[in-house]
């Protein structure tokens, strides 16, 4: 990556250390807003048209209007992209309701909404780590009721995955009425005779992109899998437990509110659906 990050902000690229917003921006003042994280390898954006889709459904679920169609969106990320060098990045996409005269709850019609595209290097999965695994803890979820819109309204999601860090964990999963969903920072799946099984999705859980791809994964080469509610215990007694996001992709939990996770190590259906994945990948950036 050039010495200078370059992001894209309200119509300009530039150096990230010039980029500012006004303070009467509403996603700085209330947290009106939305984004995605999407990777790209060799700098391929991945999955680029079900991250894009998922923007799409954010937008209209808290009333923004899309600044721009899906070709302007891949023009400006290929553009982040080129200008920082290529290779493997993280690029953080982020699209607010925009500057208004006076901070209100209520928001108008005609706001001009504002966009930054940004990218970080990405690194690789550490090879030690995943060959031990992670820790995880439970913790009740106290989010709000829309956890399927990828708002930047982050704070619930900070707190309990800070509580995770604070006790040597990799993840905090989110149970709510006595069901465990999903991750502070990742969706769930747990593995069970064989079987791959993640909640289903509704408006308590994030669709997560690399989700629907392991299930497809999965379909593809014959791995049984199912959507289905994980009661805590169920959590507890199962052989594998992972949990996935686009960056982190498919870590292997091993160890659970300090008790092993099956026999403590990564198991055979992790391991053979991380292959998959990565084949997936080198395939996708042409490698």
């Amino acid at each position: 990556m050039p010495d200078a990050a370059i992001v894209y902000l309200n119509g300009r690229f530039l150096p990230r250390d010039e980029a500012c917003v006004p303070v009467m921006d509403r996603g700085f003042l209330l947290g009106d807003g939305v984004y995605e994280v999407i990777p790209a390898f060799g700098g391929r954006p991945f999955r680029l048209d079900e991250h894009l889709q998922r923007l799409d459904n954010s937008l209209a679920a808290v009333r923004i209007r899309n600044p721009f169609n899906r070709q302007t969106w891949t023009e400006l990320i290929d553009g982040v992209i080129e200008r920082n060098g290529g290779g493997d990045l993280s690029i953080y996409l982020q699209v607010t309701r925009g500057v208004t005269d006076k901070r209100d709850h209520a928001f108008g019609d005609n706001i001009e909404p504002t966009v930054l595209i940004m990218a970080t290097p990405m690194a690789g999965a550490d090879a030690d780590e995943l060959r031990r695994g992670h820790r995880a803890i439970t913790v009740e979820d106290i989010r709000w009721q829309r956890c399927d819109i990828k708002a930047i309204t982050l704070l619930a999601n900070l707190l309990l995955r800070q509580q995770a860090v604070d006790q040597g964990a990799a993840e905090a999963i989110l149970v709510r009425d006595g069901k465990a969903l999903e991750g502070a920072a990742s969706n769930l799946f747990i593995v069970e005779d064989g079987v791959i099984v993640t909640p289903p999705k509704d408006n308590h859980v994030l669709p997560g992109i690399t989700r629907d791809l392991i299930l497809e994964i999965a379909a593809a080469n014959g791995m049984p899998w199912r959507e289905d509610a994980i009661p805590v215990e169920r959590l507890r007694n199962a052989d594998e437990v992972w949990v996935t996001s686009s960056t982190r992709e498919i870590l292997p939990i091993t160890e659970l509110d300090g008790q092993r996770v099956g026999d403590g190590r990564p198991g055979p259906v992790w391991e053979r659906m991380f292959a998959l994945y990565q084949n997936y990948k080198r395939r996708l950036s042409g490698d």
